[in-house]
């Protein structure tokens, strides 16, 4: 018979190489969610806490239930590539990736790990996906695609009787060209016309926008990623020569604009991150259906609409949800 003073070692040694084989075994189930943003500002930055909120509220909190990583390419979509892959090598079961240049670098990398996409306002022209049914790919999404129309009403309301509208966009984004393309025929339907100030860098925003002085009664902004990473020179060149500024994100009103129409980008974050859940619990984004951000909200700011020569009139005061004071 093993004397029990052994029996208990030879216990206590089968514990540990237990132990040794089951840690790394738990460790390597960890799931892992990788999130690339092309550059950082207020809407994107919104867009990713949502994604992490709604992964905590899920029961999947970064870096405690799940591995999670965060790396921006600061408007560089060399970089971006660099990052997607990066997140390839480090094998993660989800990449995310927030604003089209950062998806179209992750969905040129893989074919096979799950890109979710967000904060993209045409993922079909951006080829992300063929179309809005499930992909039957390694792609899904939600857009931050908005229709025009209300756009429009809401610079006439900010503008009444406002013909010229200005666009300062960036060319090398494709979101931006479509929204400038399809601007363009809507206003001409209302009788009025789209000027637009090619932007390709973030330090050509402030002259591009001053190229619009007295060529624009109002300037309109898409959710450009280059305008927005420096809106407020934008805001110092409207101020200057009182031409209202209107955006297509309620963040760049915080930052000076007179009013937007917007998506909550927080709330499209938290929309993403449902999507990232469900694949995390075994769904393939192939059979996840592209979605569309599903709140909007107005917002103004009637600091900025002094100082840009606008009057907001009660009726818009009281439609906004949200008075910038």
């Amino acid at each position: 018979m093993i004397p029990v003073s052994r029996r208990i070692a030879l216990s206590c040694l089968a514990a540990g190489v237990l132990a040794a084989f089951t840690l790394p075994a738990m460790a390597a189930e960890q799931k892992s969610v990788a999130v690339t943003s092309i550059v950082d500002h207020p809407a994107l930055d919104a867009a990713r806490k949502g994604v992490e909120d709604e992964l905590k509220a899920a029961g999947f909190e970064p870096n405690k239930q799940i591995k999670y990583q965060y790396q921006s390419a600061q408007g560089n979509t060399a970089t971006a590539a660099q990052i997607a892959r990066k997140f390839i090598g480090d094998k993660a079961d989800v990449i995310v990736a927030i604003a089209t240049p950062s998806a179209q670098a992750a969905a040129a990398a893989t074919k096979t790990i799950p890109v979710v996409f967000t904060a993209v306002t045409d993922p079909v022209a951006a080829k992300l996906v063929p179309g809005w049914k499930p992909s039957g790919t390694n792609v899904t999404g939600v857009s931050d695609m908005l229709p025009l129309e209300p756009q429009i009403d809401l610079i006439l309301k900010v503008k009444p009787g406002a013909k010229r509208v200005g666009m300062v966009y960036s060319p090398g984004e494709v979101n931006s060209v479509i929204v400038a393309k399809e601007l363009k025929a809507a206003l001409a339907k209302r009788g009025m016309t789209l000027v637009e100030a090619a932007a390709a860098r973030t330090v050509d925003v402030a002259p591009a926008a001053k190229s619009l002085i007295g060529k624009v009664d109002v300037i309109y902004t898409s959710t450009d990623n280059n305008v927005v990473s420096t809106y407020e020179s934008l805001v110092r060149v409207a101020s200057d020569a009182k031409i209202p500024l209107i955006a297509a994100d309620t963040d760049s009103v915080k930052r000076g604009a007179v009013a937007a129409l917007g998506m909550n980008y927080y709330d499209m974050g938290r929309q993403t991150g449902k999507i990232v859940v469900r694949l995390l619990k075994g769904e393939k984004a192939g059979s996840i259906a592209p979605e569309k951000g599903s709140k909007t909200a107005l917002m103004v700011n009637p600091a900025a609409a002094q100082k840009q020569g606008a009057t907001l009139s009660p009726a818009l005061l009281k439609e906004a949800k949200d008075v910038v004071k």
